[in-house]
């Protein structure tokens, strides 16, 4: 679990987050979401330790990580994973050693066992026998899936993922989004995603913390998203007419209700209601 207390962060006297507050829970997926320049990345990377905030508290656990040393720092940093938005993968390595670059950086395991370990993530993101293949040969799918098998090699308490879905057409993304929710159940990690795909908003959302100008706007899961009332959110995640009538089908098949200003039979053998004046 990774609690964040109060969090604010500014460059140059231009404060980017103010006051942000949220409990991240271990065995599920935890969203940031927000247009560009809402400060979701810098929470992200004062969470990671990238960025000292100003003022709060972040725990790890219980511990507070933004009290700590370089040393007992660099401790929970074993413990983190990372899924990079375009993969990050050496170019000149190939998928067996990306994967096995940080058992070797941090742990002094024999070869053997090494790749073992190596083998074992790369059947867990269905990536058998792809050992030898270097990225230039892999689709952006696959340079996903090695890419959090890298992320999980060391089993990491915590993942991080920054748009993961990122360049990766919907069903691909699909994949990626059943992985990271499979792995950080299976694993019971804490997991933390940036991200602006809604079909992940709305498959793997356990908790979604919604971020509008550096504040926390609006908080909760993937089903309370379809009913919530808050104007910036609805806006945000359903800005187009076909999304704003998703929700209210969605919000029609869970209680039988449909916002005012949609006009949706209620059976739906019917048409459309015919507009005042059409008879």
């Amino acid at each position: 679990m990774i609690e964040v207390k109060h969090i604010k962060k500014s460059f140059d006297g231009r404060t980017v987050i103010e006051d942000i507050s949220c409990v991240m829970k271990a065995g599920q997926c935890n969203l940031i979401i927000g247009a560009s320049g809402s400060g979701k990345t810098v929470l992200q990377k004062c969470i990671v330790g990238l960025f000292e905030p100003d003022e709060g508290e972040i725990l790890y656990d219980g511990q507070n990580f933004t009290a700590m040393k370089g040393n007992e720092k660099t401790q929970i940093r074993k413990e983190i994973g990372m899924l990079f938005q375009g993969s990050a993968l050496f170019d000149s390595l190939n998928v067996q050693e990306n994967v096995m670059f940080p058992l070797s950086m941090f742990t002094n395991d024999s070869f053997r066992k090494k790749l073992d370990r190596v083998n074992e993530v790369l059947e867990r993101v269905n990536l058998q026998g792809v050992n030898r293949k270097f990225p230039s040969e892999l689709s952006g799918g696959m340079k996903k899936r090695v890419a959090l098998a890298r992320a999980i090699v060391l089993n990491p308490k915590y993942l991080f993922c920054d748009e993961p879905n990122s360049g990766l057409d919907p069903q691909t993304s699909l994949v990626i989004d059943k992985l990271i929710q499979e792995i950080t159940v299976e694993f019971n990690m804490t997991t933390v995603v940036n991200t602006h795909d809604m079909n992940s908003l709305m498959e793997i959302g356990n908790y979604i913390l919604y971020m509008y100008k550096g504040h926390k706007e609006w908080e909760g899961n993937n089903k309370e998203i379809i009913f919530s009332k808050n104007e910036r959110l609805n806006n945000f995640i359903f800005a187009s007419d076909f999304l704003q009538d998703a929700k209210a089908m969605r919000m029609l098949e869970e209680t039988g209700q449909i916002p005012d200003h949609r006009n949706f039979p209620l059976d739906p053998e019917k048409g459309p209601d015919p507009k005042p004046g059409s008879a």
